[in-house]
C-alpha cells in the first residue's frame, strides 16, 4: 500500500526528469554556454523558474493551501543576520555545480538518460547527506 501512496511522486518526478532532459537543462554544453555568457537558453529557463516560484508561493500564501495531509504550508521568513551562511552555502553549491558540470538537482535524470558516471555524484551526495545528518547537532544553524 505504501508503494501506491508514493507512486504519484514517482510519476511526477519521472515526468519532471523527462522535461529537464528534453529542454537540455541538464546538458553540460548548455551549462557551459551559460557560464561563458554565450547563450540565453539557461538564463531564460532559470528566470522562468523564478517567476513560476514567485507566483506559486503567492498562491500558497493567499489561498492558505495545505499539504497532502491537510497541514497548512508555512514559509518562515529568512533571518537577514545569517547572510554569511547563505554566501558560504551558495558558494559550495556553485563550486559543486562547476566541478560536476551539472546542477545536482537532475542527477537521477542524467543517470536515467544513460550518463552512468553520475553514479559517483549520486553516491557522494548520499554520503554527504549522511555526514550532515551525523554532524547536524554540532553545526551552527
Amino acid at each position: 500500500m505504501k508503494f501506491l501512496e508514493y507512486l504519484k511522486y514517482l510519476l511526477i518526478g519521472t515526468a519532471f526528469g523527462f522535461i529537464l532532459v528534453k529542454s537540455e537543462v541538464v546538458s553540460w554544453f548548455r551549462i557551459q554556454e551559460m557560464f561563458r555568457f554565450d547563450s540565453f537558453h539557461m538564463y531564460g529557463i532559470i528566470g522562468l523558474a523564478v517567476v513560476v516560484g514567485i507566483i506559486s508561493v503567492q498562491i500558497i500564501k493567499r489561498n492558505n493551501i495545505t499539504d497532502t495531509k491537510g497541514n497548512p504550508i508555512t514559509i518562515p521568513p529568512k533571518d537577514a543576520t545569517q547572510w554569511k551562511r547563505y554566501i558560504i552555502g551558495g558558494s559550495m553549491f556553485g563550486l559543486g555545480w562547476a566541478l560536476l558540470g551539472a546542477c545536482p538537482g537532475p542527477m537521477f535524470a542524467l543517470l536515467g538518460s544513460g550518463i552512468t558516471v553520475m553514479i559517483i555524484p549520486i553516491l557522494s551526495a548520499i554520503a554527504g547527506t549522511y555526514v550532515y545528518g551525523m554532524l547536524r547537532d554540532s553545526l551552527p544553524h
